[in-house]
Parts: C-alpha cells; sequence; structure tokens
C-alpha cells in the first residue's frame, strides 16, 4: 500500500469510490450518492485540484482503497484551522490499518503548514471505529450537533472533534490546552 495526493488523472477512480461511500454509509457524509452521481467529472476534477482542498489516497495494487481530504481555511482570520473530510476506506480493505495510515499521513501534511494550529472533523455519533480511530489519532470531542443530517426519516447527530497541530505563539506564558494536560 501506498499513500499520495490525488490530482486530476484521479478524478475516476476519485468518483467511484467516494459514489461507494455515500451508497454504503449514507449517515456519514452530508452529500447523497444521488446529488454527487449527478456531476460532471470536472466538479471531481475541480474537488482533486482545488487551492483549498487536499485529497490523500491510499492505494492498493494500483487501485484506490481510501481517502482522506484536508480542507484549509481560506479566510484571513481562520487560517489558522483545516477541516478533515471525506475519510473513507473501501470495505474491501478494511482491517488493514489504513484509515490509521492516512490518518498518519493526513497530520503529516497538516505540518507542512506552519500556521495551521488545530484540525477540525465531525463524525456520525455511534460509529465508534471511526471515534476510537480519531482518538488514537489525537482528537478530542468539544460539542455535539443533534439531527446534523437527514436520511429517510431518521436523523443523525454528529460528534464535533479537534486536535491541535502546534503550539500557538505566544508572549511568554503557557497556552493551556486539553491535549498539554
Amino acid at each position: 500500500m501506498w499513500i499520495e495526493r490525488l490530482d486530476a488523472g484521479h478524478a475516476l477512480a476519485y468518483r467511484e469510490l467516494m459514489l461507494e461511500a455515500y451508497d454504503r454509509h449514507p449517515q456519514a457524509f452530508t452529500s447523497s450518492v444521488r446529488e454527487r452521481a449527478m456531476m460532471p467529472l470536472s466538479w471531481w476534477e475541480g474537488r482533486l485540484t482545488s487551492k483549498v482542498d487536499v485529497l490523500l489516497g491510499a492505494f492498493e495494487a494500483g487501485k484506490l482503497a481510501g481517502i482522506v481530504g484536508l480542507a484549509f481555511e481560506p479566510r484571513e482570520k481562520a487560517r489558522h484551522k483545516a477541516t478533515l473530510f471525506g475519510m473513507y476506506v473501501s470495505a474491501d480493505f478494511r482491517q488493514h490499518g489504513w484509515g490509521h495510515e492516512l490518518m498518519q499521513a493526513a497530520l503529516a501534511e497538516a505540518q507542512k503548514h506552519p500556521a495551521l494550529k488545530l484540525i477540525q472533523l465531525t463524525v456520525t455519533a455511534g460509529n465508534e471505529a471511526a471515534l476510537k480511530l480519531y482518538q488514537r489519532c489525537g482528537f478530542i470531542q468539544f460539542g455535539l450537533e443533534p439531527l446534523a443530517v437527514r436520511v429517510g426519516e431518521d436523523y443523525f447527530d454528529k460528534v464535533h472533534m479537534w486536535r491541535q497541530i502546534s503550539m500557538p505563539e505566544t508572549k511568554g506564558e503557557e497556552v493551556d490546552s486539553p491535549l498539554s494536560r
């Protein structure tokens, strides 16, 4: 297995994997398979060539097996934050540690951005495997959004989590962070 940054040449494989994710786990994503399946290939290429998003893919024998994205905040007052999104490993490739490897690759990518101080994410409440993965990678819960996603007649809550990337610069003061305790 190897992990690399995705580009426009990966658009078909990225589309296929994301449509699988939306279909198999509709409660985990705010987009639906129906609305994303209608998007032209150019839209998927645009996601992969965005100036504010980085998408990483895990490959096994040349096949895209998993993905994770980082959306960097373009607004001046929020450039210290990024959002982790679209984390998914195909069912055929689970239980091999690839989710953890993708998370480590995303964290390594975040380290390349010196202005970045934290990463946020959301995970569907009740998705214990994902929640434990994020906790192992240093994320902590800071909130719960009730009724965040509606699938049919069912509603799902989202757990909001964050992880500090680097300590903010201070002027001789200690920074109080849950991760520094």
